[in-house]
């Protein structure tokens, strides 16, 4: 497949990663992507950036190098009502918004928490992709997690950086590959996300790569392959 674009990284904002958006912005053009989505970690992450950050986004340039740039937030999801730690007012002027669960921010314990919290997320109107909700640490049932991101036209993630054997999330290939049959039986998209936090590792998708053609996951289902594709779940933003 012909990866031309990456919808999850993280810059020096975010306090864990360790690139500014030149060097981001360089890499994606090095290794020939057409456009560059970076997500930063929301407040409630511990070290990230204040909420000001999010609020100043019309002084950033949309295009550097030769790649397209779209700014947005990585939410933390916080409870099973969904609630997310950006109010409307600041996601309204987002480019792209990736909800996720994390452990320092979540306060969820059981499956069914955890798939309304998903679901009550993706009910969000500016949440465009549920983020690695491959994380065993927080089981879901997938079928259901499927047809709702269907219903409301939210896209859910491959995480190449979850795929990571040495990681800290649990089972997920086995969860990915569970998530993808459900996806092709619905025709539900996918995206595939680096969640780079250096720029070494924007558009790598090695791992997710493999675990698609594991599952015989078709091409037209993966966004990464045009910026339409992607415009068209962005159409809210």
């Amino acid at each position: 497949m012909d990866f031309i674009l990456d919808t999850h990284t993280h810059t020096i904002a975010s306090g864990h990663a360790y690139n500014t958006i030149n060097e981001m912005a360089k890499s994606a053009t090095n290794k020939g992507l057409k456009l560059l989505a970076i997500t930063e970690h929301a407040p409630a992450m511990p070290g990230s950036c204040t909420y000001m950050y999010f609020l100043n986004f019309k002084a950033l340039r949309r295009e550097k190098y030769g790649v397209k740039l779209l700014f947005g937030a990585e939410l933390n999801i916080l409870d099973k009502n969904g609630t997310l730690d950006l109010d409307e007012g600041i996601l309204k002027g987002l480019d792209i918004c990736i909800a996720s669960i994390h452990p320092p921010c979540y306060n969820g314990s059981t499956k069914e928490d955890n798939l309304d919290a998903y679901i009550k997320a993706i009910r969000n109107p500016y949440v465009n992709i549920i983020g690695h909700p491959d994380d065993g640490r927080f089981p879901v049932d997938m079928e259901k997690l499927v047809l709702a991101a269907k219903e409301n036209h939210v896209l859910l993630e491959i995480n190449n950086a979850s795929l990571n054997p040495e990681g800290f999330r649990k089972d997920t290939e086995k969860n990915d590959l569970e998530m993808l049959k459900f996806c092709k039986k619905y025709g539900q998209p996918v995206v595939i996300g680096s969640d780079a936090h250096v720029e070494e590792d924007i558009g790598n998708f090695k791992r997710a790569e493999k675990v698609i053609a594991k599952a015989g996951f078709p091409e037209e289902l993966v966004i990464n392959t045009s910026a339409d594709k992607l415009y068209s779940y962005l159409k809210k933003n």
